[in-house]
């Protein structure tokens, strides 16, 4: 009896102790959050002054009304929309199809070619970036919002094939045999029972494109050449580009206010993260 108590005992400062490591790892990861929340309320000069408080003195929402009125904010983020939206259609129109043959059936060089693309992905954005600058504007399509959907859609192509092939491959086929012999042709058997089952690696899989095209600066600052194409991330530089003008209480309003539709969108499907990306991983 005291064996257990002592085992129960153990077991549960072990988990106090994981627990308390991990709330203080998500309360140092919150910190520059925090901090930025903090600013984006204060005056032009709070970030400059040499006191740091909890709470900003003065707080006032000047800060988002300028960004959202006086900014074109929300131009920013409807071409963000866009090409977030964009990317995803493309991107997932052509990746779980090909997910679904590379985990079904067994053709010559199905295995060279999924290391082809994971090696292929796997070299830096930046050694493609003159090439593809190139190519767009060869193509007419530089300074236009398809031209970037199209490089984001086949660099998240890879990501996505691998890790729905790799949910595919946890979904038993005698459930697939089963309604072939119910009478159910290819089509239906995939758009009846596999994609509802598919369901949770799916739209975790369109959150992580998501989050990507949202976050990405490099492309978006390098092809976007006009104003009214800038998405989130180049609008942002713009706030910021003029060395005498920064503006940093402001930024950090336009920061926290570019965040908040990815928050909204991880509440919403947060149930199907950890299963739809440990799933995923599964098999090869």
């Amino acid at each position: 009896m005291r064996k257990i108590t002592h085992l129960r005992t153990e077991t549960a400062v072990k988990g106090i102790v994981l627990n308390s490591i991990y709330i203080l790892l998500c309360l140092t990861a919150l910190l520059p959050i925090f901090y930025a929340l903090i600013v984006s309320f204060g005056g032009k000069s709070a970030v400059l002054s040499g006191s740091l408080s909890i709470l900003p003195k003065d707080p006032t929402l000047e800060n988002y009304r300028t960004i959202l009125i006086d900014e074109p904010f929300l131009l920013w983020l409807k071409n963000s929309l866009l090409l977030s939206v964009g990317t995803i259609l493309v991107a997932m129109t052509c990746a779980i199809p090909a997910a679904y043959a590379a985990s079904r059936w067994r053709f010559k060089g199905r295995k060279t070619l999924l290391r082809s693309l994971l090696i292929l992905n796997a070299f830096p954005q930046v050694l493609s970036l003159f090439a593809l600058f190139r190519v767009l504007k060869i193509t007419g399509m530089l300074n236009s919002h398809m031209g970037l959907i199209i490089i984001y859609a086949g660099s998240m192509c890879v990501f996505a094939i691998w890790n729905m092939k790799g949910y595919f491959d946890t979904i038993p086929i005698e459930i697939e045999e089963a309604a072939k012999t119910d009478g159910a042709s290819d089509l239906q058997t995939i758009r009846r029972i596999i994609m509802p089952l598919a369901r949770p690696a799916i739209i975790v899989t369109c959150v992580m494109v998501l989050i990507t095209v949202w976050n990405e600066y490099l492309f978006s600052t390098t092809f976007l050449l006009d104003s009214s194409t800038y998405s989130l991330a180049g609008g942002l530089y713009q706030l910021q580009s003029n060395d005498y003008s920064r503006n940093w209480s402001m930024f950090s309003a336009a920061s926290i206010l570019t965040s908040v539709p990815l928050v909204l969108v991880f509440f919403k499907i947060q149930k199907y993260m950890a299963f739809g990306l440990t799933a995923g991983g599964v098999k090869g």
